[in-house]
């Protein structure tokens, strides 16, 4: 008897296989598709990083030749957020790295090409030298963004180790004996740590400067015709005045007050309404015992401070000008205005400033000209701007609609928003790239990790036999 067979079966089979077939094609395709996406994205990436490091070289260049100073610009960081669209922090970190790059030769040649990424080359810069980045290129080339993090962090904290038992070492150190010699004199020996030596030396170097304005301002003679026995000679070696300087902090500290006297925040400036006026007569006003400054500083200084008004008058008899009444203390720029300008400008007004903190309330029209404390004529300016606005040539105006327009010294207006200059795409990248030599491929940018553990260790001992070995090549 002939074997019986299952026609539904066979039906089901012939009728299936056409399905399998086009499935089997889609998955083909889909493959396909996705290795073209890889291969195209690992491939711009390494595109990426070496526009990356031409931009990092010309940026280096840029900062070096102070392209960027003018229109008010503070830094190279501050010129990158304003015309380029970065943070602060990413800008201020750009030029780190930049500058890093500098004395990084190996690292440079392998981002040149594409074959690290900017994110590695970040991190070796915190630490690298020429002397270790070899050992952090290879962690680079041969690991992933993580691991050369991972190694940085290592390496810091070994440096870091190093530097704890450097200075528990010299506080172990530190000393001060004496003893009587001789001839009556109090020998001293001291071993202080490099802050508490910091401390010391700008203290007695300070009394130094102090005695030596006193010496000057004491008349060579008394009116007995005797020398001044508190006031040593200014022949007197460096050394025997810094010994008398050490004995004044001292006698300070005994009698309960620091040397010196009068609020250390707070500088008073005598200055008139001639000199605050924009066409003044006056050209200098005076900060109390430190010299005179400009008119357009006390104009700058008396846009948002403290002012108290003296009347003066002289007569025959007199010294100089005698004050006949002090009217009391009153802020230029009264607290409930300032709260408004807070909320009206939120910091800095200057075009690409970002400053929020130390800011001043500047009188468009000043006040020593006429000009109202009132909103529409004040502005929030930071301490940078505020100076150029006074002392560097710099122009503000209101315009018809009331927006704020800056000058600079030339005249020349200052935008608000820095112009657009970007007109290219992707395949100008790839071509400036080629034109440079450069031959990247999908596989460019892959790392030669294999998977395996990093081992800290070696990481370790190859850096410090990098360093050791330096310079004996």
């Amino acid at each position: 008897m002939p074997p019986i067979q299952d026609a539904s079966s066979s039906d089901s089979v012939t009728h299936s296989s056409p399905f399998i077939t086009r499935h089997l094609a889609a998955s083909e395709q889909r493959q396909t598709h996705v290795q073209q996406l890889e291969d195209d994205l690992c491939a711009l990436a390494a595109h990426i990083d070496a526009a990356m490091f031409r931009w990092l070289d010309l940026l280096r260049e840029f900062d070096e030749c102070e392209g960027w100073c003018g229109d008010g610009i503070k830094s190279c960081a501050h010129w990158l957020n304003w015309k380029c669209g970065l943070s602060l922090g990413t800008a201020r970190e750009r030029v780190r790295v930049a500058r890093a790059l500098a004395d990084l030769p190996l690292t440079c040649a392998a981002f040149r090409e594409g074959r690290v990424s900017y994110s590695k080359v970040r991190a070796i810069t915190r630490v690298a030298t020429p002397h270790n980045e070899d050992a952090l290129l290879n962690i680079a080339l041969n690991g992933t963004a993580w691991h050369v993090e991972r190694a940085v962090r290592i390496w810091r904290r070994e440096k870091r180790l190093e530097a704890l038992e450097r200075e528990n070492d010299r506080h172990a150190m530190r000393e001060l004996c004496w003893y009587v010699d001789d001839e009556g004199f109090l020998v001293m020996k001291a071993r202080f740590t490099p802050e508490q030596g910091a401390v010391i030396r700008q203290a007695v170097e300070a009394v130094m400067e102090q005695m030596f304005e006193e010496c000057k301002n004491v008349p060579a003679e008394t009116s007995a015709g005797e020398a001044p026995s508190e006031v040593k000679p200014q022949s007197d070696p460096i050394d025997a005045r810094r010994a008398d300087a050490l004995v004044r902090v001292a006698e300070g500290w005994l009698a309960g007050k620091a040397c010196g006297s009068g609020d250390r925040f707070v500088v008073n400036v005598h200055t008139d309404l001639e000199t605050l006026k924009a066409d003044g007569l006056g050209g200098e006003a005076e900060i109390e015992d430190n010299g005179k400054v400009s008119a357009g500083t006390s104009r700058r200084l008396a846009c948002d401070a403290g002012v108290v008004r003296w009347l003066n008058g002289s007569g025959e008899g007199l010294t100089g000008a005698e004050p006949l009444s002090v009217g009391r203390k009153t802020r230029s720029v009264p607290p409930a205005i300032r709260r408004a300008l807070q909320r009206r400008d939120r910091g800095c007004r200057f075009p690409g400033c970002t400053g929020t903190r130390f800011v001043d309330a500047h009188h468009i029209h000043h006040w020593a000209d006429g000009g109202a404390t009132h909103v529409d004529n004040l502005v929030l300016l930071c301490r940078h701007h505020h100076r150029l606005v006074h002392e560097g040539g710099f122009g503000l105006s209101r315009t018809c609609t009331g927006a704020f327009q800056f000058t600079d010294p030339a005249g020349k207006a200052i935008p608000d928003v820095p112009e657009r200059r970007f007109s290219g795409n992707v395949f100008k990248l790839f071509a400036g790239n080629e034109n440079c030599g450069i031959a990247i491929t999908p596989d460019t940018p892959v790392p030669g990790w294999l998977g395996e553990t990093m081992d800290d260790g070696i990481f370790v001992e190859d850096m410090r036999w990098s360093e050791r070995n330096a310079g004996t090549s």
